[in-house]
């Protein structure tokens, strides 16, 4: 790779970086053309954006980021790839999720909304977080909860006063 091609390459990776909040980096080597076959379908039919990296050029692509990194970089050893998502938890279930079929990817380590996660142990934790969608729902339901039960108290009394009106 050309020194041209290498700039380019970097720069390529801090536009991907720039763009997200959310990134893993795991460690996929190993798995046969039929396994990474099906783990880049199950990521691309969940937005993942799955992409096999040179461990210096990403190095030099987060360090030319406005986000911070922090230790993140300290883990880019060995083969890794890297999985952009919207979603924080997408790429922990799937990882977590071919997992129980084989002991790859192995997840090194994530950035996501400015937090950084070191390590495979960190994995259930990851694939456990609650989405940005889901917390809305939850935010949602316990909001509305109050106002039905106002409502609902609310047409009672009505139905009650109508009942004593027509007696």
């Amino acid at each position: 790779m050309t020194r041209e091609e290498k700039s380019i390459a970097i720069e390529n990776l801090t536009a991907q970086l720039a763009g997200t909040n959310i990134i893993y980096v795991s460690d996929i080597s190993g798995l046969n053309a039929e396994t990474t076959s099906n783990l880049r379908r199950a990521c691309f039919k969940a937005g993942i954006k799955l992409e096999v990296v040179k461990n210096t050029l990403l190095a030099k692509a987060m360090e030319a980021s406005a986000n911070d990194y922090g230790d993140l970089p300290s883990v880019l050893t060995g083969n890794s790839a890297i999985f952009i998502s919207d979603v924080a938890n997408a790429p922990g279930k799937i990882i977590k999720d071919f997992r129980k079929k084989s002991d790859k990817p192995v997840l090194k380590g994530a950035f996501i909304n400015n937090e950084i996660y070191i390590g495979d142990n960190q994995l259930d934790a990851l694939a456990t977080i609650k989405s940005k969608e889901e917390l809305l729902g939850e935010l949602i339901g316990l909001l509305q909860s109050p106002a039905q039960r106002i409502i609902s108290a609310l047409q009672n009394k009505f139905a009650g006063s109508e009942e004593e009106a027509e007696a």
